[in-house]
């Protein structure tokens, strides 16, 4: 590989670097020494009269317009004192009579009063009509104004995110962000989650992750493990369960090229910014919560009973003209109780989850250094029958240092995370559907796994295998600041993250009927061990100068990243004994699945020059230089960048005493973004192990051509937007339309098999664009003394759609993709309705031949993306109460699931949904004829109807995807110590015409999200 460096031709850059990062520990030793003024503008002439130096109680009530305000902080000021005000709007405070009392809420001006010997002071804050406007969000490498902003950015916080149950932050983010469309993949702890920013902008599934940055540290998105050794799961294990909602201070999602393009080529499918709580000044506070609750199944899908299970099955064997049963026929022929019925659904899947979460957290801190220490242990076991588990154990801790002159900062943040999940090999959804409903007992009379003279296959043998896993995760992230200057800063961040994975799924021989006789020979277990770690150095240089009436801010810094990977996936068989089946020394048969080795290299130039003229015209411009080590020389480079601007309209003169229009604000961006989510080393030649042995030696085979002529695939993103807000932004509407175009796909391009290749890495000239609207309303419907309600109601449409293709009908695509079609598409048989003459189902012959076959059949076109989606939130507080709920909708197709889930007639459960069947000539039904599987042409037919547009049907929801409500105590009952009670629901009840388990991931044999209840007591003292 050749040298990978951006400092060729540069020589006075790292020689920069090196003396900054030299000078800034010396700078900012001599800064501590400077005497802190800050307080100096206030007129407090110290006393020796004893009354003016004692300590007194001082009370009062705080309110504003409507009346009492609760929430408020009052502090002493320059000193660590603090309290807030209860529900009444009243507070008590210590301070003496020469001390400056400072009244804040976020909405509203500050008020300094000075005690003057007072014991009661009662005051009423004035709204601040321009303070929401005022919030900072983050933007990554630097905050800005919500109402400066030029760029994108949804954002939830730390309110949100704790009124939910769950225990992935991607889970917290359902419903709650417009663009933004997260689906849940399985009710198993420790499942995963898939989430889309904006659509689909890759052919590639591995290339449409959006970038994770935690706490200033990027985390890589790329998924841990495979299928096989965690085969419980319906994806591998998601990155993001390390991290521990409840530790989350804010949660920003970058979606514009303008909000993007600062991460260059990391941006293309946006960007996730996770901001941990750190410590505040103020005395040291110690806050804790407990929370115990249960989870469930919210809905089991409508199977047939033992009555209809056996007319079914006697109609069957009458249509296909066989009168004696066979002897394997269990369920019918006498051998199983025909009067015994089991609802399997109830019995294999209908448990109770037992959940418990448990948070702990120190924080406090003075002027200069502030700290918090937290803890998280949680335990959620499974809704399957057994002893199983997922169990999390977070520490975080966050320390914030300012020299006494405020112009040098140190911010340490870490945390270490680790989870021990612990679940059955084999999800019994399948199976639940699956077995007979007069199927036998589980167990026999002496309480051992029941075979029923062999003619029974139990379905807790699955349960004697186990899927597990245990992943130790670190990341941590140091900045160091100085000020050169009031408004020049130079900054650097260092970060590092440590991932160590292991998981594997067993099958042992205890899972098999004894009467077999087979042994330990022929267990099996499947495991890979991931390891990953990197480091980032991030050095920056901050200027904010003052051009007559324009304020700007200038931004450079750049990025230096290096990834190592390492992962080792293996099968073994064959064992002495199945206590040795963890140990691979003891296995016969060993088998290296996959390995991989490599190293990922990362560097960036990036800037910002933002331009603000006069508070109404605004001009943001970003650029920034990628390298990754993912291409070939001559390739690694590129350039990135955007622009955007915004003109509030509110601040001119001709609206500014506007009654109405509080707020408006019209802004739009347009910029490149780039994309190298391709895996390592893909241009090189590269060999791999053969795993055949030749006279004593494993060889090596080629596995990869060479072709460093590909490079950076590139995304266009265009939006316009709207902001406006109404009486005082008591009504505040958000409307985006937005435009993306992704190019220079990264893709195999198919090869000839005469070559020895199946594909050859490259960009294919395909363009993908993704379109759609976006809407946001915040209102405030009712603002009083004790009663408060507000609504946040966001709508999201899309298209996504291929533009172009070069030679796509003779290459291997051109059964998955079309053009001016989504990619998320399946090509399916047309179904044309049930043959009245032989009650067979019937499907269009598209090129006349005769007969049905694939692909040339397969020519109707079914949209699996959502056609709409978002959410509706309602927060209510009456005096100590409060009531949150979250409405999550999606308009949808997804798959039939019950109506393909096996052959009806054979010896496999059917859904109630195919009892309409064909019966006789002439007869109109929804389903075709039984068969107990000697009808050829009927099994197959199913097959095709499961491959055609019948098997695919309308999954639209409403889901009431979280509730919460909680009631705050009186302080007077625990003295000093603030306690709130909460009652919290996710996944509560879905209403949806869909037939299957769950809508929201109509996956076949995979537990759907459970419902989850908890109580708890959160503390503050």
């Amino acid at each position: 590989m050749n040298k990978f460096s951006l400092f060729k031709g540069k020589w006075w850059i790292p020689i920069f670097l090196w003396v900054y990062l030299i000078l800034t520990p010396l700078f900012s030793y001599g800064s501590i020494c400077v005497v802190n003024s800050k307080f100096e503008s206030h007129k407090v002439i110290p006393s020796t009269a004893l009354g003016m130096t004692q300590s007194i109680l001082i009370t009062g009530t705080v309110s504003d317009s409507n009346g009492a305000l609760p929430g408020v902080t009052v502090s002493v000021a320059g000193k660590s004192t603090a309290t807030i005000t209860d529900y009444q709007g009243k507070y008590s405070i210590t301070a003496t009579a020469t001390d400056i009392l400072v009244f804040s809420f976020v909405g509203y001006t500050t008020l300094n009063i000075p005690v003057a010997g007072l014991t009661t002071i009662n005051i009423q804050l004035q709204e601040d009509i321009t303070s929401l406007q005022e919030v900072r969000v983050n933007a990554g490498y630097y905050s800005v104004k919500e109402s400066e902003r030029t760029g994108s950015i949804a954002k939830i916080t730390a309110k949100d995110i704790e009124k939910q149950p769950v225990t992935n932050v991607l889970a917290a983010m359902q419903g709650r962000m417009a663009g933004v469309h997260i689906t849940q993949q399985t009710g198993t702890g420790g499942g995963g989650f898939n989430i889309q920013i904006r659509g689909q902008n890759s052919v590639r599934r591995g290339g449409n992750s959006p970038l994770y940055i935690i706490d200033g540290v990027p985390y890589s998105s790329e998924e841990i493990g495979n299928g096989m050794s965690m085969s419980v799961m319906s994806m591998n294990t998601n990155p993001l369960n390390n991290i521990n909602p409840t530790d989350i201070e804010s949660l920003e999602v970058l979606k514009d090229a303008d909000a993007t393009a600062i991460y260059g080529s990391r941006g293309a499918n946006g960007v996730v910014l996770i901001t941990t709580k750190k410590g505040k000044k103020g005395k040291t506070r110690f806050s804790a919560s407990v929370a115990q609750g249960a989870g469930s199944v919210p809905h089991f899908m409508k199977m047939m009973n033992t009555e209809q299970y056996l007319a079914m099955r006697a109609e069957a064997f009458a249509n296909d003209g066989i009168t004696e049963y066979p002897e394997s026929a269990y369920d019918i022929n006498g051998t199983w109780d025909q009067s015994r019925y089991t609802n399997w659904q109830k019995e294999l899947m209908g448990g109770t989850s037992k959940i418990t979460n448990i948070n702990g957290s120190i924080s406090g801190g003075s002027e200069q250094t502030q700290f918090m220490v937290s803890g998280t242990y949680g335990k959620e076991t499974t809704v399957l029958p057994g002893d199983f588990g997922y169990n999390r154990v977070n520490v975080r801790t966050s320390i914030n240092h300012a020299s006494a002159d405020q112009r040098f900062k140190i911010a340490f943040t870490g945390g270490y995370g680790i989870q021990d999940n612990n679940q059955p090999s084999t999800d019994l959804t399948t199976e639940a559907w699956r077995l007979a409903p007069n199927a036998p007992a589980l167990y026999d009379a002496e309480g051992n796994l029941n075979w029923e003279n062999n003619t029974f296959e139990n379905p807790l043998r699955y349960l004697k295998g186990l899927s597990k896993s245990k992943t130790h995760d670190l990341v941590a992230n140091t900045t160091l600041s100085y000020n050169l200057f009031d408004n020049i800063e130079i900054k650097s961040s260092f970060g590092y993250t440590d991932l160590n994975h292991h998981e594997s799924s067993t099958y042992p021989s205890t899972m098999y009927n004894p009467s077999l006789g087979i042994g330990s020979e022929t267990s099996r277990i499947f495991y890979t061990d991931t390891n990953r770690n990197s480091w980032i150095i991030e050095p920056q240089l901050n200027w904010k100068p003052t051009l007559g009436a324009v304020k700007t801010e200038l931004l450079l810094g750049s990025a230096f990243q290096r990834q190592n990977n390492r992962s080792l996936s293996v099968q073994s068989s064959g064992f002495s004994s199945n206590s040795m089946i963890y140990n691979p020394a003891a296995a016969t048969n060993t088998s290296i699945l996959g390995f991989d080795e490599s190293v990922y290299k990362y560097q960036s130039f990036f800037g910002r020059a933002n331009f603000n003229l006069k508070e109404r015209y605004i001009i943001n411009l970003t650029g920034r230089r990628d390298g990754s080590s993912r291409f070939g020389a001559g390739k690694r480079f590129g350039w990135f960048g955007a622009v955007g601007a915004a003109w509030l309209f509110s601040r001119e003169k001709l609206l500014q005493d506007n009654k109405l229009l509080s707020f408006g604000k019209l802004r739009a961006s347009y910029g490149t973004t780039g994309n190298d989510q391709i895996g390592n080393y893909q241009f090189l030649n590269t060999y791999t192990s053969s795993n055949a042995n030749y006279d004593g030696v494993i060889g090596l085979q080629p596995s990869r051509l060479y072709n460093a002529s590909f490079g950076w695939e590139t995304n266009k993103k265009l939006e316009v937007a709207l902001e406006t807000g109404f009486l005082k932004e008591r009504i505040f509407l958000t409307g985006a339309w937005y435009r993306n175009r992704s190019s220079d796909q990264l893709v195999g391009i198919p090869l000839p098999g005469t070559t020895g290749f199946t594909e050859i890495q490259s960009n294919l000239n395909a363009v993908i664009e993704n379109r759609g609207v976006e809407l946001t309303l915040n209102t405030v419907n009712i603002k009083g003394n004790d009663f408060n309600w507000s609504t946040t109601i966001n709508f999201s449409a899309s298209r996504n759609k291929l533009c172009s293709f070069p030679n796509l009908e003779s290459s291997t695509y051109s059964n998955s993709y079309v053009i001016g079609q989504p990619l998320n598409i399946v090509k399916v048989y047309h179904y044309t309705g049930i043959d009245p003459a032989t009650g067979i189902y019937t499907f269009e012959d598209v090129n006349g031949d005769g007969i049905l076959t694939e692909p040339e059949d397969k020519q109707t076109v079914k949209d699996l993306n959502p056609a709409y989606f978002g959410g509706v939130q309602n927060t209510l507080r009456f005096q100590r109460w409060q009531f949150d709920f979250l409405f999550n909708f999606v308009k949808q197709q997804n798959y039939n699931v019950p109506r393909t889930l096996g052959v009806a007639g054979t010896m496999n459960n059917q859904s109630v949904a195919i009892v309409d069947r064909w019966q006789s000539p002439g007869d109109l039904a929804s389903s075709q004829l039984y068969t107990s599987g000697a009808n050829g042409t009927a099994e197959n037919a199913l097959y095709q109807y499961a491959a055609s547009d019948a098997g695919i049907t309308d999954a639209s929801f409403i889901k009431l995807k979280n509730v919460s409500i909680s009631y705050e105590f009186p302080e007077r009952w625990l003295k000093n110590v603030n306690c709130k009670a909460t009652v919290e629901g996710q996944n509560v009840f879905t209403i949806t015409g869909y037939k299957g388990a769950d809508p929201e991931f109509a996956g076949y044999g995979f537990l759907p999200p459970l419902r989850i209840i908890t109580v708890g007591l959160q503390f503050n003292f």
